[in-house]
C-alpha cells in the first residue's frame, strides 16, 4: 500500500466506521458544539482536563466520512496531551489542511494526522476536516460554539 490516497481512504473509512472515543464524558470539566452547516456536520466536544493534560476527550454527533473520521483521530492523538500541546496540534493541524503548512518539509507534531493534507485539494471538505479541531479548540477556550475560520 504504497499510495498514500490509498492509506488515506482506507483510515478515513475504518474511523467512519468504527470511531474511537465517541461519546460525551459526564461530568467533564470542557465542552463545546461545532456545526458545518454546509455539510451537516454536527459535533460536541467533551474533555476532562486536570492539571493542565487532556486527561480524557470524547466526540459524539454526525456528519460526512471526513468529519468522523477527523474527530475520532484527533481524540486519539489529543488524549493524554498537555492543553499547550493540544492547542499547537489544533494549529498545525489547521494550516496543514489549508495548506499553510507542509508536513514534508516543515517541523509538526502531527505524526499519522498528516494523511489528511490532501483535504487542501478538496477545498468543499476542508471545513469538515477542521471542525472536531476547531470545535476541540473553542472547548479549551472556554467557548461553547465553534467556527472554522
Amino acid at each position: 500500500m504504497s499510495d498514500p490516497r490509498e492509506l488515506y481512504q482506507q483510515v478515513i473509512l475504518e474511523h467512519n466506521k468504527k470511531p474511537r472515543n465517541f461519546g460525551k464524558l459526564e461530568p467533564c470539566t470542557h465542552y463545546a458544539h461545532g456545526l458545518n452547516p454546509l455539510c451537516g456536520d454536527d459535533i460536541e466536544v467533551t474533555l476532562v482536563v486536570e492539571d493542565g493534560i487532556v486527561k480524557d476527550l470524547k466526540f459524539q454527533g454526525h456528519g460526512c466520512a471526513i468529519s468522523q473520521a477527523s474527530s475520532s483521530l484527533m481524540t486519539v492523538n489529543v488524549k493524554g496531551k498537555p492543553v499547550r500541546e493540544a492547542e499547537i496540534m489544533v494549529e498545525q493541524f489547521r494550516e496543514m489542511i489549508r495548506g499553510k503548512l507542509d508536513p514534508a518539509t516543515e517541523p509538526h507534531s502531527l505524526g499519522k494526522l498528516t494523511l489528511f493534507q490532501g483535504v487542501k485539494d478538496l477545498p468543499s471538505r476542508v471545513k469538515c476536516a477542521v471542525l472536531p479541531w476547531a470545535t476541540l479548540h473553542s472547548a479549551l477556550e472556554g467557548d461553547e460554539a465553534a467556527s472554522t475560520e
